[in-house]
């Protein structure tokens, strides 16, 4: 594992589940990131899905000190450049091209590629990326396919995405080659909008207990 790898690894195990935010008012970043943070929840993934996705991470750093702020939704060497460039301190991307993977290479940010085959996993190992995102999760034959996955490829670690929710990520979380979850679950859309960040917090706080061995 590379030292990028491995700081990745020492902030999403401990974490065990990263939000996965869409953010469409600059004015919902800093509230938002605190009910997570108030709820136990302080690594976040910023997707870069709306305009103010980069004002947004900005601003949680800046008003959150104690919020550990990525950047998600990477397509691109560009989308890498801009993550890096704002001092987030990790990126994650839905999939990988070669071009992705050469660029995430040769950067200075800890990233996670996104995979959901064999070979998608292959061309990420060789680019010396050995934890991952495995998405769409559920669709992509959900903890099975991780497990078949684990005999070819012992050394692969994985951020499952997609499909998992408050009711499965302990499931996925038990898997040994899972480091952590992500997911939208924690803050969805509709509390956002209405600036319900109560109910957000109890949500983490819910989910973060849940996780907790009886």
């Amino acid at each position: 594992m590379t030292a990028k790898q491995e700081t990745l690894a020492a902030l999403f195990g401990p974490a065990q589940v990263i939000p996965v935010l869409t953010i469409e008012r600059l004015e919902d970043a800093v509230p938002l990131a605190k009910a997570l943070v108030a709820g136990g929840v302080r690594v976040l993934e910023v997707t870069l899905r709306t305009p103010v996705a980069i004002p947004a991470a900005k601003a949680i750093m800046a008003g959150v000190p104690e919020a550990i702020v990525g950047i998600g939704t990477i397509l691109n060497a560009g989308n890498l450049a801009r993550a890096e460039a704002i001092g987030v301190k990790f990126g994650i991307s839905p999939g990988a091209t070669p071009e992705l993977l050469k660029a995430a290479a040769a950067s200075g940010l800890p990233f996670a590629p996104g995979i959901a085959t064999a070979s998608e996993l292959m061309q990420a190992l060789a680019h010396g990326f050995n934890l991952v995102k495995f998405f769409p999760a559920e669709q992509s034959g959900g903890i099975n396919a991780l497990r078949a996955l684990a005999g070819p490829f012992p050394d692969a670690r994985f951020c499952p995405t997609g499909g998992i929710g408050e009711a499965n990520a302990k499931g996925w979380l038990s898997e040994p080659n899972v480091v952590a979850v992500g997911g939208s679950w924690l803050c969805p859309a509709a509390e956002i909008r209405s600036g319900n960040w109560a109910g957000i917090t109890a949500i983490c706080q819910r989910t973060m207990k849940s996780l907790k061995p009886a």
